[in-house]
């Protein structure tokens, strides 16, 4: 943990190498993306519709009924807060930290700093996962679907979306306020994140003015809040909300369709994925570049859990049966996505480790001027991010068992629609007029998916342009394609 004298990274006097269209793209993300949130929550609900049937009227709107149907609370923008979920929600993160104390872990350290020292890790994330799990299974198991944790969340799920979304806003801000103690030749190994020290206060907040923050707590100890935020509370909350969204489906129908259960399935084995290979985030670009700031707060305490869980949340109210073809067609698009993705990391991460490896003879590759080696052959010869592809697939399945999304609930008491979902209360849920619509919300994560991926690949061919120079333009002249071989 030594440290040796730190250059400072200060604010440059040259004109700063912005993201995101600079400041305004920082502001404009940072204060639209909280309120689509919203949007998407209430546009797509269990009270009306998925969209509400007056918004596939815009001509037509009245604001009264369209708060009627999309349930806005009756004493407005008060309604939306709630000291009870904030409360448990906190009750919630606290509980993540206790269980990241008194769990077993592996400790190990992070990459080389600037300052020569490395940071020390604790990892347990998939052990705490899986604890809570076993927990909840266990209420489900005694209580069925009227455990207290699902009726809160689904009770609750405006006010929790709430108290997250100022957590994300008060976290950014804590940390953005305490990089400023940050000292060159700190014994802490502190630093700055070289993107987040433009000079400009909003695009600083927003994308991360220190590298790796910490903060030590009574009883929990040190915690490196970035790690932390990226794997756990959002992660598991994201788990967490696709069981709520089972038992609601069983408290609406008395029964729960493969369809929910196979989503709900299939992005838990995402997650557990993710965290059981929780030391390989070490060398991902969160860690080693990204300072921590409302990007990453927003983003893991928000938007993972609340945007990727819309699927679930769609199919508790409209439910889908698949039956066995149609698990068979999307397992075998989740297993083919599944397979590119890991078999090419794998590959990759052979190759770092020890490219002399009598097993990658067959892999050709070509020399750079850095002094690294650049795959040009098997996976990375099909495309430069042949895993992006692969993790982009993999999206494919979590939306495609919401059908040719769109519903219409209709009031208890009407005629009986052939073709309806009854619900147990009486109402039935039709496609309708709202068939097709419903996609924009469940085909969602896909959509933004491939912004994201798009948007990573452009970032690391920019970082790579400037390491490689002249053999990057040659590299790229090799393996031509970006993400999907003969497409993009």
């Amino acid at each position: 943990m030594g440290s040796k004298t730190q250059q400072p990274i200060e604010v440059s006097r040259k004109k700063p190498e912005y993201e995101f269209f600079g400041p305004p793209g920082a502001a404009l993300i940072s204060f639209v993306l909280p309120p689509l949130v919203y949007a998407i929550t209430f546009a797509c609900n269990d009270l009306s519709g998925c969209p509400a049937p007056s918004l596939l009227h815009p001509k037509n709107l009245d604001l009264n009924i369209l708060k009627r149907e999309v349930g806005w609370p009756e004493d407005g923008w008060r309604g939306l807060f709630s000291w009870e979920a904030t409360g448990w929600t906190l009750a919630f993160y606290l509980f993540n930290a206790i269980l990241y104390r008194i769990l077993p872990a592996t400790e190990t350290e992070g990459t080389v700093l600037r300052s020569g020292g490395r940071l020390k890790y604790r990892f347990n994330a998939f052990s705490t996962t899986m604890f809570c799990i076993v927990a909840a299974a266990a209420g489900t198991i005694a209580q069925g679907a009227e455990f207290p944790l699902w009726t809160f969340i689904t009770d609750n799920y405006v006010q929790i979306l709430t108290a997250n979304t100022i957590i994300a806003y008060a976290l950014a801000t804590f940390v953005y306020v305490r990089s400023f103690s940050v000292k060159p030749g700190n014994p802490e190994n502190r630093e700055l994140a070289a993107g987040g020290v433009t000079g400009n206060m909003i695009y600083d907040w927003y994308i991360g003015r220190e590298l790796n923050p910490r903060i030590t707590l009574p009883f929990i100890g040190e915690i490196d809040i970035k790690e932390w935020m990226e794997l756990r509370p959002g992660m598991l909350g994201y788990i967490l909300l696709n069981g709520a969204f089972i038992a609601k489906q069983y408290r609406n129908y008395g029964y729960v369709t493969d369809s929910i259960v196979f989503v709900a399935l299939v992005q838990t084995f995402y997650v557990l994925d993710g965290q059981f290979m929780e030391p390989a985030i070490m060398t991902t670009m969160d860690i080693t570049t990204d300072g921590f700031g409302f990007m990453l707060s927003f983003g893991d305490l928000v938007w993972v859990p609340f945007i990727y869980s819309q699927q679930a949340r769609y199919l508790a109210t409209h439910p889908q049966t698949l039956g066995v073809w149609g698990l068979a067609g999307v397992t075998a698009a989740l297993a083919t996505g599944f397979a590119i993705f890991r078999l090419s990391n794998s590959q990759k991460n052979a190759f770092r480790t020890n490219p002399n490896d009598p097993k990658l003879a067959h892999l050709k590759y070509m020399p750079t001027k850095a002094g690294t080696r650049l795959l040009i052959s098997g996976w990375w010869g099909i495309a430069r991010h042949i895993n992006y592809f692969g993790d982009w697939f993999q999206a494919w399945p979590y939306s495609l068992p919401t059908g040719l999304a769109g519903y219409t609930i209709l009031s208890a008491g009407t005629a009986a629609v052939d073709g309806a979902a009854r619900m147990l209360d009486g109402r039935q849920v039709i496609p309708g007029e709202a068939k097709g619509w419903g996609m924009i919300f469940t085909y969602f994560y896909v959509l933004y998916f491939a912004i994201l991926l798009i948007h990573r690949d452009r970032r690391d061919d920019e970082k790579c342009a400037k390491k490689y120079g002249e053999d990057w333009e040659k590299y790229k002249k090799i393996v031509r394609w970006r993400i999907i071989p003969y497409i993009y």
